[in-house]
């Protein structure tokens, strides 16, 4: 499929050229917003929403090459109004889904940690060792030099094993 054919039939009102376009995505756009968020509904949401933005505005996109960058930015920031409208929401908390592991408890663990890090080092972890974003890949996703990217993930990683060491300190000193 030729990306930037179909972006320039979606412009002028194509609605196939359009679908065509977001099922080539459809699986990007979740990875993207299940790495921001955490339940499958708000991932849905999140991307109906994208969908209906980027239908509206494709004619706003100067560079057909850019649409995978440009739609997934959409993603980006309908997900991070959904957690600024659930921050204004007390919910419940929810228990965890199943693990995927044979050992239940890792999956925990890493959910644990991703959480007590900042939101911006565990989307960037998340990105690169649980979604398998190449840099590259998230480099345009979260619009910024890949040296900015390696930066940014080298810093989480420092952050992350740091805080593993926190916790086995934590916890050798409470079983003493």
């Amino acid at each position: 499929m030729n990306i930037s054919k179909e972006v320039k039939r979606a412009r002028k009102g194509n609605k196939a050229s359009f679908e065509t376009l977001i099922r080539e995505y459809k699986m990007t756009m979740y990875r993207v917003s299940k790495t921001i968020l955490k339940r499958d509904e708000d991932c849905a949401d999140a991307i109906q929403e994208a969908i209906l933005k980027a239908y509206h505005s494709i004619g706003t996109l100067k560079e057909p090459h850019y649409f995978k960058t440009w739609l997934l930015r959409i993603v980006m920031n309908e997900c991070y109004a959904i957690i600024r409208k659930q921050k204004k929401v007390i919910q419940l908390e929810e228990l965890p889904e199943e693990s995927r592991f044979e050992n239940g408890y890792a999956n925990i663990e890493v959910r644990e940690l991703l959480s007590n890090l900042s939101h911006e080092d565990a989307m960037v972890l998340q990105l690169f060792y649980i979604r398998d974003f190449t840099i590259k890949e998230m480099a345009e996703v979260m619009d910024m030099p890949e040296n900015t990217v390696k930066t940014k993930l080298r810093r989480a990683k420092k952050r992350a094993q740091l805080q593993v060491k926190e916790d086995l300190q934590w916890k050798s000193g409470n079983n003493s």
